[in-house]
């Protein structure tokens, strides 16, 4: 389907299921600029809307609630984009303080904030669009197969395995990941070889020895591996 049906089958989806202040922040929010971002930049680079949330609500470091124009959830991993306009952002120095500390104070809360001009993004969204394809590359994969991957014969906890390296450069050390997932490392260690058995782990080797330091994710972003 295109991006007209897709998009408003996505939005209605949402009006749906909101209410109060939810429901009101999306109608006012998703306008012109935050479309335009949908349009030209997520929709070509994603092709769905899959995980990603317009006008999400989230608290600030007071508990008030506010909204993001986009989240987007992949497993543990969220990442918010913000559409700044010059005229509502720049001029008031009050709002513009404002919002940079709910930016600062989202990324302590492990959130990834981008903000995108929306001067650049009517004028260049080209440059826009290949930045965020390199920065986003780890993930990609991730979202783009998730219905896919329904049939596959993964585990939670491979799956699980398999987000947390993402996460960590594509790496993963069993007795970290046995601390984040809170499983025993015995346990991390076995689904692991499972996982270079299948072709999605590489077993990486240190030293005389030659002990397996760590496990590398080698699945592509042509071959999506979670849910």
């Amino acid at each position: 389907m295109g991006f007209d049906i897709e998009h408003d089958k996505w939005i209605g989806d949402h009006l749906r299921r909101r209410r109060g202040e939810r429901l009101d922040a999306l109608k006012r929010g998703h306008r012109f600029g935050n479309r335009l971002f949908a349009e030209q930049i997520w929709w070509q680079l994603v092709g769905h809307f899959h995980g990603m949330h317009p006008e999400y609500e989230v608290k600030d470091w007071r508990g008030r609630s506010y909204f993001v124009d986009f989240m987007w959830i992949v497993g543990a991993i969220r990442i918010v984009f913000e559409i700044m306009d010059f005229g509502s952002h720049g001029t008031d120095r009050t709002k513009y303080r404002m919002d940079l500390n709910r930016g600062l104070f989202l990324q302590a809360q492990d959130c990834s904030v981008f903000y995108i001009s929306l001067d650049e993004l009517k004028e260049n969204p080209s440059f826009i669009l290949s930045t965020l394809r390199n920065i986003l590359f780890p993930y990609l994969s991730a979202e783009s197969g998730t219905k896919r991957m329904v049939d596959k014969p993964y585990s939670k906890i491979e799956r699980d395995l398999m987000r947390a390296a993402i996460r960590h450069n594509r790496t993963i050390r069993p007795s970290e990941a046995a601390r984040e997932l809170e499983l025993h490392i015995i346990t991390v260690i076995k689904y692991c070889r499972m996982l270079v058995d299948k072709g999605k782990f590489r077993a990486v080797a240190r030293g005389v020895s030659q002990r397996v330091n760590y496990y590398e994710y080698v699945g592509s972003i042509q071959s999506p591996d979670l849910i």
